[in-house]
């Protein structure tokens, strides 16, 4: 599997989950033969990565990056448009999709990272030739800035092996292992792009991050935190035809009521992990948003934001927001149909699983 990698890619924090993870795969699921190259090729090129971000940075003493704010909630539910909103102010500098799966080597060539930004949507357009909901349910380009989630890939301890395999002892694992070392490659990562420039500060999403605030708070001190909420019912059925949609086309055998038993499962510890650890955050630190509030007026919740973490929001700022809201009305979207029911999920059981997450926010 590391061909050649193991020795070049830093501390050995990593072999514990790979182990985990491949024995999983291999033992719950019937790839087909796209799926077998597609896992193995994914977990590799995150490797080799990871072996590039050691090689780089090994030896250097690089400050540490800018303050981040996180933008973190249940998957499905709103957290992509108002991080499209937000990465719209000049202040805020997220990673491009390209710079997550090929940043190195550091370039400022207009023609290099072009290169790079084609040969990602090739591949990107092979995806969704592959996946053919995968556009209506998470549209990504090389240049468009993307979640960081993608990072925790090259520390093997990352839910997008949960939406691309049945892999349930991954799963386990987890729900209670450390993500210090996690949060360590994800800071030497970002230390490594600021060599192009240090930006006012970094501008991060990943649904899963609600789990993590402590490790978080260990690698970032001054982080904040967007919670946005959406009720449970939308979101863990979204997320369940997501994961069911990119299994399809890599497996012989999906079964659906197995993702929704897991997929609940690991969100209902995530969110009781999020939920005890939010009580040591102090009220500047945080901002709990509704998703109807957002989607019904958008640039109030903006400016609840930026009012609650002191930040000005400027006319330029505020007039691509008010663009990017018009353009999107104009913009046919493909709609995605899915049911409860098909995942061997309802409303009562939802309800019962993620009672302590409902009874403490708004949605």
């Amino acid at each position: 599997m590391l061909d050649g990698l193991d020795g070049h890619l830093g501390e050995d924090d990593y072999s514990e989950p790979l182990e985990i993870l491949i024995n999983s795969a291999n033992k719950n699921n019937k790839f087909n033969l796209f799926g077998t190259f597609a896992f193995k090729n994914q977990l590799k090129d995150r490797l080799k990565m990871r072996s590039k971000l050691h090689n780089f940075m090994k030896g250097k003493d690089l400050p540490p990056p800018s303050d981040p704010i996180f933008v973190t909630g249940l998957p499905r539910s709103g957290t992509t448009f108002l991080f499209n909103l937000l990465a719209l102010d000049k202040n805020h500098r997220s990673p491009k999709y390209w710079e997550i799966m090929s940043p190195l080597p550091i370039t400022k060539s207009d023609f290099d990272i072009k290169r790079r930004e084609w040969k990602i949507n090739a591949e990107l357009k092979f995806a969704r030739t592959i996946i053919p909901k995968l556009r209506s349910m998470h549209h990504i380009r090389a240049q468009t800035p993307e979640e960081c989630e993608l990072l925790a890939t090259i520390n093997v301890r990352s839910f997008v092996y949960m939406c691309m395999a049945n892999v349930p002892e991954y799963v386990e694992y987890l729900k209670d292992c450390s993500f210090e070392s996690v949060f360590m490659w994800h800071k030497k990562f970002f230390q490594m792009l600021e060599l192009n420039g240090k930006p006012k500060r970094w501008l991060l999403k990943d649904p899963s991050h609600i789990g993590h605030i402590p490790e978080i708070l260990s690698t970032y001190p001054n982080a904040k935190f967007i919670n946005i909420h959406r009720s449970p019912m939308e979101s863990i059925g979204s997320f369940c035809s997501l994961a069911k949609n990119i299994r399809s086309a890599f497996s012989k055998n999906v079964n659906t009521k197995e993702i929704g038993n897991v997929i609940l499962d690991f969100w209902q510890h995530s969110l009781n992990k999020g939920i005890d650890a939010k009580q040591n955050l102090s009220e500047g630190q945080i901002i709990d948003v509704s998703y109807s509030g957002l989607i019904n007026n958008p640039l109030l919740s903006i400016k609840d934001i930026y009012e609650k973490f002191g930040l000005d929001i400027d006319i330029e700022t505020e007039n691509s927001m008010k663009q990017y809201l018009i353009n999107q009305t104009k913009i046919k979207k493909q709609k995605h149909n899915y049911s409860l029911e098909e995942f061997g999920l309802n409303e009562k059981n939802i309800n019962d699983h993620l009672k302590n997450y409902i009874m403490n926010n708004e949605f």
